[in-house]
């Protein structure tokens, strides 16, 4: 029983060092092999993995590809009889992989498969969820949903009525660690490229269900994941990119079952919704670089 690990990089290198020291502990008696596809890092990523890590076998991009096709060059690398998408900001707790093939081998119908997911500080990251709804997205992560903190749509969205503490059949698990049975792949294949990044897991989840394959998150494999690191270097960008892989998914799985004249609706309002981001994202910005000044300021005086 082998286990493939895909980890797409990009100007993580610490990160990356501390994911890839995790994995001997974090696999236990599991067979493992690890390919890291670097999309073009400047910060030295490939040659502290060719350095430090010579078991791992490594890809370099001549630039960034996105997360979907860097996991895709990893995948047709791989020999796996599973393959776990893995963040390069994760830590992976010792017998954590083994826990979680372990559950998916129990199950022949298991093709997806999530872990606990902690934040940096030991907190419950909500990594699997319910599939998305229009409702969830006008709250989510928006100024409206900062006047309704409460709304259940998110909380649902999120499954914030799950303790999280039992293994249970979700609708989709967090791409940060997805691990997927080599016969689940080949029924509904790679990854869809058209996502640069974000919504690929959902996708891929959508479509695994489709299928007839069961989704399940396993609370007994445990991996810290520090959200992020990449996509806090290009922060507009991301937000881009993340809701134009909204849009896609939405034209590509609930508009054929929309009534025509509605199917326009939710791509306004997902586009209406970044600029609602981006709009919060630039006043943190600025109130940042504010406060920075004025520190400044003070230790001057």
């Amino acid at each position: 029983m082998i286990l493939t690990i895909c980890i797409v990089n990009w100007n993580t290198r610490e990160d990356l060092r501390r994911c890839l020291d995790s994995l001997v502990d974090g696999a236990g008696a599991l067979e493992i092999e690890t390919i890291v596809v670097d999309n073009a890092s400047i910060d030295g990523s490939p040659e502290m993995v060719e350095r430090d890590f010579p078991q791992v076998r490594l890809i370099r991009n001549a630039g960034n590809t996105g997360f979907a096709h860097a996991n895709n060059q990893a995948i047709r690398a791989s020999s796996g009889d599973y393959l776990l998408l893995l963040n390069s900001d994760t830590i992976v707790a010792p017998d954590a992989l083994a826990a979680l093939i372990a559950g998916m081998e129990a199950d022949p119908r298991t093709g997806i498969g999530g872990p606990k997911l902690l934040n940096a500080d030991g907190s419950l990251q909500y990594s699997c969820r319910r599939f998305p709804t229009f409702t969830a997205g006008i709250f989510r992560n928006t100024a409206f949903g900062q006047l309704f903190s409460r709304n259940k749509k998110v909380s649902d969205y999120l499954m914030t009525d799950f303790d999280h503490a039992s293994r249970l059949a979700v609708d989709w698990v967090s791409g940060a660690a997805l691990c997927i049975r080599r016969a689940t792949l080949e029924q509904i294949g790679l990854l869809d490229e058209r996502y640069f990044m974000y919504c690929e897991d959902v996708d891929w989840c959508y479509t695994a269900g489709l299928a007839g394959w069961k989704v399940v998150y396993f609370p007994d494999a445990v991996i810290t994941h520090i959200i992020g690191r990449s996509s806090d270097l290009a922060v507009e960008k991301m937000v881009r990119a993340h809701h134009h892989s909204m849009r896609l998914f939405y034209w590509k799985h609930y508009a054929p079952k929309t009534f025509p004249p509605f199917r326009w609706i939710p791509p306004i309002g997902i586009r209406l919704r970044q600029q609602l981001v981006l709009w919060s994202k630039r006043r943190e910005a600025r109130h940042k670089r504010q406060q920075a000044t004025k520190t400044q300021r003070t230790a001057v005086s």
